[in-house]
């Protein structure tokens, strides 16, 4: 599902991850985006497919809350986002982080709102 305005973007995103659907979560970034992955980024989406890959062998489920849209006129956008992830650890509890996230992103020509860059963990 595509987004129609950057406010959409988080929830569509949360929605992908929570179903653990790499694709569709790909799906939501410009070819060339970078992903940052362990402060180090990720370029291209063959390289992000494999980041989500990995990332969701968790089986976690995220909460993302979108705090601020901040929109060009020129078809670009910054949001930050908060977010909580559970997932199950190696003695079978359950694991709890918490970050702050910065993404760009940028209407495209058939009116979609794809991911520019996107870091996850912002520093606080």
């Amino acid at each position: 599902m595509p987004a129609h305005s950057p406010s959409e973007i988080h929830a569509i995103f949360q929605d992908a991850f929570n179903r653990g659907e790499v694709e569709a979560l790909v799906a939501l970034y410009e070819l060339n985006a970078v992903l940052v992955v362990n402060r180090q980024p990720v370029i291209g989406l063959d390289a992000i497919r494999q980041a989500y890959q990995h990332m969701l062998t968790r089986q976690g489920r995220m909460e993302l809350t979108t705090r601020s849209v901040l929109e060009s006129g020129e078809g670009l956008a910054v949001l930050h986002g908060s977010w909580c992830l559970e997932f199950p650890s190696a003695d079978s509890a359950m694991t709890t982080i918490h970050g702050l996230s910065t993404e760009v992103v940028r209407r495209q020509p058939d009116g979609r709102w794809l991911f520019v860059i996107d870091e996850p963990r912002t520093p606080e």
